[in-house]
């Protein structure tokens, strides 16, 4: 018969184990694989390829997109790919949506910056043009001009800025050629 204060009742066999995780441990580090998953899911299809997942992730991600939302089918789609997540490096692939939304925003900016040079040029004309080939000398200022002129005969025609097929070029043209 063992005495109850006996050191040897209370060893349990994995303290002499470190690589020891509890259940709760290792639910709470599924559940953050598959937020990462659903993180991936949200994101469109040109972003995801930017990412060079692994083929595996990159073909259950995109089938996930196929699948309706709440529904079982898309509960157990999101387990699944919580458990490829499993042997993905979580850091670097974290770091690579950052970029990856990063860009985007870029984008976006460039995108503004673009519209409101452009929407400045049609409305000033020539001394618009003037200064801005003074802030960016690699502009094509004949170029620029022969845009400027074909979008206010296409917005004599339509008010609609949108619908000029030049307005939207000249915007293009900006955005690719202006690298601020």
């Amino acid at each position: 018969m063992k005495i109850v204060g006996d050191s040897e009742h209370f060893h349990q066999p994995y303290d002499k184990n470190d690589d020891y995780e509890s259940r709760a441990d290792a639910k709470r580090e599924i559940v953050i694989y598959q937020e990462l998953g659903k993180k991936l899911i949200l994101l469109s299809k040109s972003q995801i390829e930017r990412l060079n997942l692994d083929e595996i992730v990159y073909d259950n991600v995109l089938k996930a997109k196929t699948i309706k939302i709440n529904t079982e089918a898309y509960r157990r789609h999101l387990q699944y790919i919580g458990k490829l997540m499993r042997y993905v490096d979580i850091e670097e692939l974290q770091l690579a949506m950052k970029n990856v939304l990063n860009q985007n925003s870029n984008e976006s900016a460039k995108t503004n910056v673009a519209d409101k040079t452009r929407d400045q040029l049609l409305n000033e004309g020539d001394p618009a043009i003037q200064a801005l080939i003074e802030k960016h000398p690699q502009l094509d200022r004949q170029k620029l001009r022969q845009f400027v002129r074909q979008a206010k005969k296409e917005l004599t025609k339509n008010a609609d800025i949108t619908l000029s097929k030049t307005a939207k070029e000249l915007s293009k043209y900006l955005r690719n050629e202006i690298t601020e």
